[in-house]
């Protein structure tokens, strides 16, 4: 039967890497494939093409899924029922809403939750003694489902030790399944401050990973987190040696204070970042096994699988057109899915702009469910394996982060060099070069840079009536986990900061600006589309000039009918209402017409006139082009406009 079946591809020629290679010249009208090659700051160029070749898997050192190095993933087979931790967050500041979130949640397909804490209530769950923490967590059995925490800009001592004062009381202590994440070096790379020092702060962390070891065997005590430097606008190479950095840090300080580097190491969930661009990051979380590998070999640590959780950008996320974040975002759950992520964590859409209300972790929670379970991402051990896009680019990102690693190191270590502010400053300088990109939208970011759309649906979010009721900071905390731990007199440690930022945001500022003038005039701010030419010919200029102010919140207004002469475009733009105008035809077009229109636009009275393109005439003042700096446009358009910046 097998002998009768139909071939689809049968009746085409077989296609060759030559026919490809003709194909792309010819459209890219006579440029080379190098014109597809994608760059972007401080990492790997992504070329058009990967082949076998490119990846030696003769003497590929990574192993079969499931066995050391562990670097294709920790299991031969992925569970059938639960590929992956499905892991929520939640960060409404009210500990009795918040347990209402995490049991629904819980009853819809969340298999962990993790409660990001402020004690202030701002940016996260108002949890500062046990009383709130046995609220925000009432009617959960963490023998079932795992509780972690994330302390924001805290080492996690003290909550760590509520949550373990809180899974003693229960049934089975042993069986409770917990993700303590104390990370002091995490907090000084979010606060740039640790009160009492850092070397204090790591003999707490120390003593506890120890007996939190040994009271909760099913659970971690220890982060490392690469996020901040990530959402600083870090390099993925950056993030990936910051990640071992951090990993390499902990443990030889904590070896230093008697814990054992096999111990530590076996107690860390790493935490990186993952944007939408899902082959990237699969290859990204594919690197940093084989780092980590890497690291355990050079310290004669036995092997083991890196537990790894994946947690979908925040700075990919926008204010506006917000619903384009579920795209964003599920593109990112698939990177982390097919990368071999342990755990993941999806963001809400509507992150962005407040605490997510039940809409927003609906989405989130769902779109890993539909992974799972409709799209049976978890089936395969490593889905990417042979893909030698992934396999290149991984080993590529390895080698790159390993140098960052090796600069960090030489500078003493990853805590020495941030209180040095040495690595920050190389993050300071990708981010700049990253900013560019998005300046000049060589980074387009949909629905803001590119397609935005001036008469969006705000997506909603919770309404937050919470009022710190001031019960008190359960301080003894930490002394009922650990009474022997004395505490030394030092001075805090300091570091710059990581200061995070959305790639969006010079663009929403614009936008809100224009928002805050329309409000005050009752008019948007407008410009005046002045259309060269038949309708075939403008079409694609008028286009781009409409989406490059729409970018800045300024709407574009066209005449009912293309005007026919320069009489015709002032006509036209008198009519608009319009201060600004900006000419929009073909280079032909523009070689007869452009002068004579541009003279009588501008003796009519118009403030600043624009050119779709490169063509110089004379009266224009401005030119807009791909290449060009938006932002900066988008600026001197509202100073033209009397916009308050």
């Amino acid at each position: 039967m097998a002998d009768d079946m139909l071939s689809l591809s049968g009746n085409f020629e077989t296609a060759t890497e030559a026919n490809w290679l003709s194909s792309v010249e010819k459209a890219l009208k006579g440029k080379g494939v190098e014109a597809l090659v994608k760059s972007r700051p401080g990492d790997p160029e992504i070329r058009p093409l990967y082949r076998e070749t490119d990846f030696p898997s003769a003497t590929d050192p990574l192993g079969q899924p499931g066995s050391a190095p562990f670097a294709r993933g920790p299991a031969a087979q992925r569970d059938a029922f639960l590929p992956w931790d499905i892991r929520q967050a939640f960060t409404h500041p009210d500990p009795a809403v918040t347990n209402v979130e995490i049991l629904r949640d819980l009853a819809r397909g969340v298999s962990s939750v993790e409660l990001k804490l402020d004690c202030t209530g701002e940016t996260g769950v108002s949890i500062i003694n046990s009383e709130r923490l046995a609220t925000a967590l009432e009617g959960m059995d963490a023998s079932m489902a795992t509780i972690a925490l994330d302390h924001g800009g805290g080492t996690g001592a003290r909550s760590a030790s509520l949550l373990a004062l809180w899974a003693e009381q229960q049934a089975e202590p042993k069986a409770q399944k917990l993700a303590f994440n104390i990370d002091p070096l995490g907090a000084l790379q979010r606060t740039g401050q640790i009160e009492g020092g850092l070397d204090n702060a790591l003999r707490r962390c120390a003593a506890m990973t120890e007996a939190l070891a040994l009271r909760f065997p099913l659970s971690t005590a220890l982060r490392v987190d690469a996020r901040p430097v990530h959402e600083a606008g870090g390099s993925r190479a950056q993030e990936l040696g910051a990640l071992i950095a951090h990993g390499v840090d902990t443990l030889r300080r904590l070896d230093a204070l008697g814990v054992t580097p096999d111990l530590a190491a076996q107690q860390i969930l790493f935490t990186l970042a993952v944007d939408a661009n899902y082959g990237v990051e699969a290859a990204k979380l594919r690197a940093a096994r084989r780092l980590w590998a890497r690291c355990l070999d050079a310290l004669g640590i036995e092997p083991h699988a890196m537990k790894l959780q994946a947690v979908t950008s925040a700075r990919m996320l926008t204010r506006y057109d917000a619903w384009v974040n579920m795209l964003r975002g599920t593109g990112a759950c698939f990177g982390a899915a097919i990368g071999g992520a342990d755990v993941i964590t999806v963001g809400a859409f509507n992150a962005a702009l407040g605490v997510p209300d039940e809409l927003g972790r609906r989405v989130a929670r769902n779109t890993q469910i539909i992974a799972m379970e409709e799209s049976h991402l978890g089936k395969v051990a490593d889905p990417v394996g042979g893909a030698w896009f992934v396999e290149t680019l991984g080993e590529e990102l390895a080698e790159a982060a390993w140098a960052e690693f090796q600069a960090i190191e030489a500078e003493g270590g990853y805590g020495t060099s941030l209180m040095a502010d040495a690595f920050q400053h190389r993050v300071a300088e990708v981010r700049a070069e990253r900013m560019k990109a998005v300046a000049k939208r060589k980074v387009e970011i949909t629905g803001v840079s590119a397609f935005p759309l001036l008469d969006e649906v705000e997506a909603p979010v919770a309404e937050v009536d919470f009022t710190d009721g001031g019960d008190g900071v359960d301080a003894g905390a930490l002394a009922k986990l650990l009474p022997t731990l004395s505490q030394l007199e030092a001075e805090d440690s300091l570091a710059e900061p990581f200061t995070p930022v959305r790639l969006a945001e010079p663009y929403e500022r614009l936008r809100d600006h224009a928002l805050k003038a329309e409000a005050k005039t009752g008019k948007r701010p407008a410009i005046f589309l002045a259309t060269l030419g038949p309708l075939a010919e403008h079409t694609a200029r008028a286009d781009f000039a409409r989406n490059f102010f729409a970018a800045g919140g300024i709407e574009a207004k066209t005449a009912p009918v293309p005007p026919e002469d320069p009489a015709g475009l002032v006509a036209a733009w008198k009519a608009s209402g319009t201060r600004l105008a900006i000419l929009c035809g073909s280079d032909p077009r523009y070689a007869e017409e452009a002068e004579a229109a541009a003279t009588a636009l501008k003796e009519a009275g118009v403030q600043r006139l624009y050119l779709a393109g490169k063509h110089q005439a004379e009266g224009v003042d401005s030119n807009i082009h791909v290449g060009v700096d938006v932002i900066a446009a988008l600026e001197l358009a509202h100073a033209e406009l009397g916009i308050d910046q």
